[in-house]
């Protein structure tokens, strides 16, 4: 007898273990029946009550979710080939509808990377990839000419010329929020609500970075022949202007020199005068030196003087050897 209720007691207790169930905080639960829904999804938290073995306790999770995609490659407007890698939060707000669309939480994960890569793919082709990588847009576009017209033989329809800075009209913030309503609007039938959406890698293909590379450093090396060939002529242009001003200054220099020694010449000519012309025998003294002075000039060891007998030189040296000079 003590056997029989013990039995009775535990297939009881087992009947009201089944019966019994806890929803937790973080939880909702929508009860099965042979696999199908049952009553409404029980959304608060305590201890719920259903048929013991005939209906399933599905448990879907109430809290903030993530969602990290792969890194996908994909073409922005400009012909580029990046690799975007993105993020997301999500949760459900919809259990019912959530269990008879995705069941569980990987297949929601699977349908959220179809349904953001797509998005994704659509917005960056329709963006350039500085509209991607910068999050402001306030800046002025700054063209530089040496690159524009060295640019312009390669410049397309849809492409801006190097040396060119491509206007940014909305930012990463914005191609974000095209991402975000668009994908926000199909997730919603599976009773998903997407919470936010980010970049939160953006790189250039592996196939393409050579070439972007090779672009950036042709580029950098258009600039610096730029400045190089400004620094050239301004450097020649400093010494065309040294040189200008070094013979001004050396013509100033000479005339100021020039107009010295005529200065002293006329002064120095205006005391000989004076001196010698004070007296008749100062006169003859004075063209006596200055006769002298012409032979220290004139007649050397290796010279050969031919004289006229009349000519103011050659009286001085007869008059030398005359018997009056000699007395």
């Amino acid at each position: 007898m003590n056997r029989f209720l013990l039995i009775v007691a535990a297939l009881v207790a087992y009947l009201l273990f089944n019966a019994f169930y806890t929803v937790g905080e973080a939880q909702q639960v929508i009860l099965t029946q042979f696999g199908k829904p049952v009553g409404e999804p029980k959304t608060e938290a305590g201890l719920k009550m259903k048929l013991p073995f005939i209906q399933t306790v599905n448990r879907i999770d109430k809290r903030v979710l993530e969602w990290d995609g792969s890194p996908s490659d994909m073409p922005t407007k400009d012909k580029l080939y990046i690799s975007v890698d993105l993020f997301a939060r999500w949760r459900i707000i919809d259990p019912m509808a959530y269990f008879l669309r995705m069941r569980d939480e990987r297949s929601a994960l699977s349908r959220l990377d179809d349904i953001l890569g797509s998005e994704t793919r659509n917005a960056v082709a329709k963006h350039e990839l500085i509209e991607i990588v910068r999050t402001t847009k306030d800046r002025i576009p700054l063209k530089d000419p040496i690159l524009l017209e060295n640019a312009e033989a390669t410049k397309g329809e849809d492409s801006t010329p190097i040396g060119s800075l491509v206007p940014i009209r909305k930012g990463r913030e914005q191609v974000e929020q095209e991402i975000f309503k668009a994908a926000a609007e199909k997730v919603k039938v599976f009773g998903i609500e997407l919470l936010d959406i980010r970049f939160k890698r953006i790189n250039y293909n592996d196939s393409v970075q050579p070439k972007i590379f090779e672009r950036m450093i042709s580029e950098r090396r258009q600039i610096a022949e730029r400045f190089r060939s400004e620094g050239n002529g301004e450097a020649a242009r400093i010494r065309g202007n040294m040189t200008r001003d070094l013979n001004r200054i050396q013509s100033e220099a000479y005339r100021k020199v020039e107009e010295i020694r005529g200065e002293g010449d006329a002064k120095a000519a205006e005391i000989y005068a004076n001196a010698y012309n004070q007296s008749p025998a100062a006169a003859k003294f004075y063209e006596f030196t200055r006769t002298m002075d012409a032979y220290k000039s004139i007649v050397t060891q290796d010279s050969t003087v031919v004289l006229s007998t009349d000519s103011d030189l050659f009286k001085y040296l007869k008059e030398a050897g005359s018997p009056s000079t000699t007395q």
